[in-house]
């Protein structure tokens, strides 16, 4: 059985097949049928749809703080048991928001950054508004950039990176692309295309930074507890959403319904923590970022 698995799972991996498969479809239509569907509680069909789900994914459950789900959307936005998440407490590190594999990370330059190698984007369209162009372009230039992608089998809630104050959650409507690596290399400015939402955030020693969780494609549905509306594609606004929340180190923030990528930028002074790299899987807690000692 783990033999045929594996080949089921090599064979939906090629990359044109992978891409016709998760791109070339209505993509908002089964985006929005995938979130209805999540949400049955009828026992065969949540025991099956989780079933089917191993099949294409590592999917791994031991952590789960329940092992009983009453719905497919309950075992996706699933909490972990007490403790398995260690947050590195050094004041100097900005630690993972979320367990993830890093994709593209590096230096902001020009208001440009990269969704993959040779496929750069702008702050400025990642932001589309004029107003938070004009306040953060220019505070990060020079500065840090992360992408953190989370695998549909990946737990699925985000965390304060260090201690931090949120100001202002703002929706960006748009489409729901797949945000895997297939798509990334083929799709150009992906992030900018999808769904998202901008968190505007200040550390404790006054530093200001944005979170920007990306949605994409049987996703498009985020819950931040600093609002009390879920943001997806039936959301209508306000784009612009102040918020007054302070968090913590560590401290949960919300969660993606199924799983995506979290856009993470500082300004000058931070460095990538030792052993973050393109591929590399990190956890959340883990050290991410790390303050430059000059």
């Amino acid at each position: 059985m783990m033999k045929i698995r594996s080949k089921f799972q090599a064979w939906f991996l090629q990359e044109d097949l992978n891409f016709l498969l998760t791109n070339r479809i209505p993509r908002i239509t089964l985006t929005r049928l995938m979130g209805w569907w999540s949400k049955l509680e009828h026992p065969w069909l949540v025991q099956a749809s989780i079933s089917v789900w191993r099949w294409f994914s590592d999917l791994d459950l031991h952590e789960a703080k329940h092992q009983h789900f009453t719905s497919v959307h309950a075992c996706f936005t699933r909490e972990l048991r007490p403790g398995l998440r260690p947050i590195d407490t050094d004041p100097n590190v900005m630690s993972s928001p979320s367990d993830a594999i890093v994709g593209a990370c590096g230096e902001i330059r020009e208001g440009l950054v990269f969704q993959a190698k040779g496929f750069p984007y702008t702050l400025s369209s990642l932001l589309t508004s004029t107003d938070l162009s004009q306040r953060w372009i220019s505070l990060l230039e020079g500065g840090t950039f992360v992408t953190l992608r989370l695998t549909s089998s990946m737990y699925h809630r985000f965390h304060a990176p260090c201690d931090a104050h949120l100001s202002q959650v703002t929706y960006i409507s748009g489409d729901t692309w797949n945000v895997n690596p297939i798509a990334l290399n083929r799709v150009k400015e992906l992030f900018c295309k999808n769904e998202r939402a901008v968190l505007e955030m200040t550390s404790a020693d006054g530093m200001p930074f944005l979170i920007v969780p990306v949605a994409a494609v049987l996703v498009a549905s985020m819950r931040f507890h600093a609002v009390d509306v879920l943001l997806n594609l039936r959301y209508k606004g306000p784009n612009h959403i102040p918020c007054d929340a302070d968090y913590p180190k560590g401290q949960e923030m919300g969660w993606f319904e199924h799983g995506s990528t979290i856009l993470m930028f500082v300004p000058p002074g931070f460095d990538v923590a030792d052993g973050i790299a393109s591929g590399v899987r990190i956890r959340m807690g883990e050290a991410l970022l790390r303050r430059r000692s000059d």
